[in-house]
């Protein structure tokens, strides 16, 4: 990270971003009518709701999705014009899959 990798500060921090997203817990829409303003909850911390903790399969499908989202854009980017996004995303998919492979890898 000190040598200013772009490629690999790009994949990780989407691929935090997409942890975190996966952390949220989904909210029904019984939730979302709520009721009257004057009986809804106030003070500090009562709009806070638990994170779900994903479990280590979760955490690599997350990552795998991340992978196949890059190598699937970039082999849409098949153009000239386009050469250097697509290395660009086969880099990142490549830092991604360095975690994958085993702790040795990364």
């Amino acid at each position: 990270m000190r040598a200013r990798d772009k490629a690999a500060v790009s994949a990780l921090r989407s691929t935090l971003a997409a942890l975190d997203n996966a952390e949220a817990v989904p909210v029904g829409e019984a939730a979302l009518r709520g009721t009257a303003l004057e009986h809804a909850p106030a003070g500090v911390g009562v709009t806070e709701a638990a994170r779900r903790e994903l479990s280590e399969r979760e955490v690599v499908d997350v990552v795998r999705a991340e992978v196949a989202e890059r190598l699937a854009a970039a082999e849409e980017l098949t153009t000239l014009a386009h050469a250097d996004r697509a290395a660009g995303l086969r880099a990142e998919a490549d830092v991604l899959l360095r975690f994958l492979d085993g702790p040795g890898a990364a």
